[in-house]
């Protein structure tokens, strides 16, 4: 805990188990009060690497879900457990865990809400592998993005975050996409409920057990990020009243 916050982190699991141990080994346990693994119905030892290195709260979809209703069954979990901050890694040590101290400390001294590691500040993405076609598409994305919905951030594609549990009760997640697009989904719901988003120097690392979407997908990502963009433009112009934007409380 951190003044008596609670701390959370989620896995959202595939395949990991050639990482999962490692990532797990480097969290902060000074200040995580639990983890919890959701496994979306991984074709390898996944469930087995969990239990073995002590996970209490091991969640696994009978069915493939996708990234994003993967992320909607992590954050569920983590409020049942009264979490007052939910930390999302990725169990592929693509990012380092090292940063969750940094993370959580701006949450709970109330400094912001949302916390996101860039890859992107500091040049991370480059010096960590990112292949250059994925950097220029990140580039391209987040500044039409910034520029449809006029917010600013370095990029809107990490996939490591940090949220207040008045965020994860306020904004409407499950009305999102099962799929990748879910992440840029939870952003524009976040700006649009008012809420400020932090960024931190993030380093990350791409090497083959490293997840990653291939190429198709990629540009189906890219689309759905536009369209996402767009979307939240027109509601914010009253054109559009979706359902996402509709807050839980």
């Amino acid at each position: 805990m951190i003044k008596n916050k609670k701390i959370v982190v989620v896995l959202p699991a595939y395949n990991a188990e050639k990482t999962l141990e490692k990532t797990y080994n480097e969290i902060p346990f000074d200040i995580v009060d639990d983890v919890v693994l959701v496994d979306d119905c991984s074709k390898d030892n996944t469930i087995e690497v969990a239990k073995k290195i002590g996970i209490k709260h091991i969640i696994q979809h009978d069915r493939n879900k996708g990234y994003g209703g993967n992320q909607k069954t992590c954050y569920d979990t983590a409020l049942k457990l009264g979490a007052d901050i939910v930390i999302m890694l990725h169990p592929d040590y693509q990012y380092t865990p090292k940063l969750i101290h940094s993370m959580a400390y701006l949450i709970a001294n109330e400094v912001y809400p949302v916390v996101l590691g860039s890859r992107i500040l500091g040049g991370g993405a480059l010096k960590g592998g990112m292949p250059l076609y994925k950097y220029i598409f990140n580039r391209f994305l987040t500044l039409t993005q910034n520029i449809i919905i006029w917010e600013k951030l370095s990029e809107y594609h990490t996939g490591y975050r940090s949220f207040s549990r008045e965020v994860l009760e306020t904004i409407n997640y499950h009305a999102n996409s099962d799929d990748f697009v879910f992440d840029n989904q939870m952003l524009s719901q976040i700006f649009y409920a008012g809420f400020e988003i932090a960024e931190i120097t993030c380093p990350t690392k791409y090497f083959p057990e490293a997840s990653s979407i291939n190429f198709r997908r990629s540009v189906k990502y890219g689309l759905g990020v536009l369209k996402t963009s767009l979307v939240h433009r027109f509601n914010k112009w009253g054109i559009l009243h979706s359902e996402m934007y509709k807050r839980k409380k």
